[in-house]
């Protein structure tokens, strides 16, 4: 190897040193934190404030108790091994490695629990217990958060930061560039980007490698020749390269099997979405549990948002109309009234024949409609919405009475975007695959464009979400969405 190439590969590996080092950081912050978390639950029972209010009618010697929590603590980085928590992966999102930690905290909790159960040990101090369990979870998390936030600037130095070849001439090449030029925080690097992957580019690249340091190559363009892509797999698995790609969101139809074995014969099956069997049980019981509390928890802001509105104009306070469910069903779907109640339009008891009419002028002039050629409708400056409904909608508070319908069970909190009956009449054939699960109130287009979304795009990424779906997906969109309203959108 001449001398050249061997400083290329001694670069790369400097990189990923800084992996190295913020993993391995880990092990020992999180046994601090363990351990801080216990003894802050030991000092919290036994302050004068705690006494006052509940006096201890036990002794836990502090040493003893200190030895207790330390052996507690080697178990639970165990746990947290086994659960993934030391994995070498930088580009996990922060809801994903927050879901791992208190996933760990509490099979580290249940061990616990068993433990006391066997040898009836530290059963008078339930509340230490607890608390430490609890006081785990934040301050293991928080440490977590903020290693983030060092690895993240540091990104911005040029430390860490991924070198990678972008291959590939699509609008994703395109967005890929635009989101690693305007985020230096994300950790990718590109340092070129080719076209196609001929014998030339191969060439060209090899020699880019003696000159620059380059860790991964992704395939941003899925339609390449299945020569070219086994040429760039086979060029990094030569070169010690990551090799990454970007699927076609609509052209890719399997990405989950299942291996059945019928007459000794092996026969796939192509799954629609992983949510079947207890995933629908769980998505469900996620569903009435989390509507409840956010309907407890927003019911002053139902009681004004319906007052302004009855204030502000003559008519009903909720907007009534039929929308499109699972499977092509039709149900009412409830909001709160934003328009001018003799020019709502729709199919649903909310409906006029003015609002209609009016509907399809607007829908006709090219100049409002910005949708003219989809099969959703987008109207700029819609004439027949309130000053109060610019408001609700532009803080997307005509949708809270959507919950009523999670309730029902004709939507979830998270799906794809529910759309007006005559708008999916007009749905071509792979359109329909948004169908496949229950709409949601928020879902992926709601957090990636909200309304400024073309409606290929919406599809696109409704459909990712229904053959990727998860528990802990639904619940990183959930925690987006109000990130997602604070940003705006453009008032239809």
């Amino acid at each position: 190897m001449c001398p050249i190439r061997r400083g290329v590969f001694a670069k790369r590996n400097n990189m990923k040193k800084s992996e190295l080092i913020f993993s391995f950081l880990l092990v020992p912050l999180d046994f601090i934190m363990i351990v801080l978390a216990g003894m802050s639950a030991y000092y919290i029972r036994y302050a004068d404030f705690f006494q006052a209010y509940r006096p201890a009618i036990f002794e836990l010697g502090l040493n003893e108790y200190l030895q207790a929590v330390i052996v507690v603590a080697v178990l639970w980085l165990i746990i947290f091994a086994l659960s993934g928590l030391y994995s070498i992966r930088s580009s996990r999102s922060l809801v994903k490695e927050l879901y791992r930690v208190v996933s760990g905290c509490s099979t580290g909790f249940m061990l616990v629990v068993v433990l006391i159960f066997i040898r009836h040990e530290l059963f008078d101090s339930r509340f230490i217990v607890l608390a430490s369990f609890v006081l785990s979870i934040a301050y293991i998390s928080f440490a977590r958060a903020v290693i983030r936030v060092i690895q993240r600037q540091l990104f911005r130095t040029g430390i860490g930061v991924h070198k990678v070849i972008l291959v590939g001439n699509t609008k994703t090449t395109d967005n890929l560039i635009q989101e690693f030029s305007s985020s230096p925080r994300s950790g990718y690097d590109v340092v070129k980007r080719f076209r196609d992957f001929n014998i030339e580019t191969a060439q060209e690249l090899a020699e880019l490698i003696k000159i620059k340091e380059i860790d991964e190559i992704i395939q941003s363009d899925p339609n390449l020749s299945k020569v070219e892509t086994l040429r760039m797999f086979d060029f990094a698995d030569e070169h010690h390269i990551a090799f990454k790609y970007a699927a076609d969101l609509l052209g890719t139809k399997v990405l989950k099997t299942e291996a059945h074995e019928i007459a000794g014969i092996p026969v796939m099956e192509v799954k629609k979405t992983p949510l079947d069997g207890w995933g629908r049980i769980i998505k469900r019981f996620f569903d009435i549990l989390g509507a409840l509390i956010l309907i407890v928890l927003l019911l002053p802001v139902f009681i004004i948002t319906a007052i302004i509105i009855k204030i502000d104009s003559r008519g009903p306070i909720f907007y009534l109309d039929y929308r499109t469910g699972q499977y092509g069903r039709r149900f009412l779907f409830y909001k709160f009234r934003s328009m001018l109640s003799h020019l709502c339009d729709g199919e649903g008891p909310s409906a006029t024949r003015e609002g209609n009419k009016m509907l399809g002028e607007l829908m006709a002039n090219q100049a409002q409609n910005t949708r003219l050629f989809d099969p959703l409708h987008k109207i700029q400056g819609d004439p027949r919405v309130t000053r109060v409904g610019k408001f609700i909608r532009r803080w997307s508070l005509d949708e809270l009475p959507q919950l009523v319908n999670v309730l029902k069970g004709d939507i979830s909190l998270v799906g794809p975007r529910p759309h007006m009956t005559l708008e999916t009449a007009k749905y071509e054939r792979h359109h329909k695959k948004v169908l496949t699960l229950k709409p949601g109130i928020t879902g992926m287009a709601q957090i990636s464009g909200r309304s400024d979304l073309s409606f290929e795009e919406e599809v696109k990424l409704d459909t990712y979400y229904i053959e990727n779906w998860s528990l802990l997906f639904d619940l990183a969109i959930l925690l987006r969405t109000p990130f997602a309203v604070l940003r705006g959108r453009k008032v239809e």
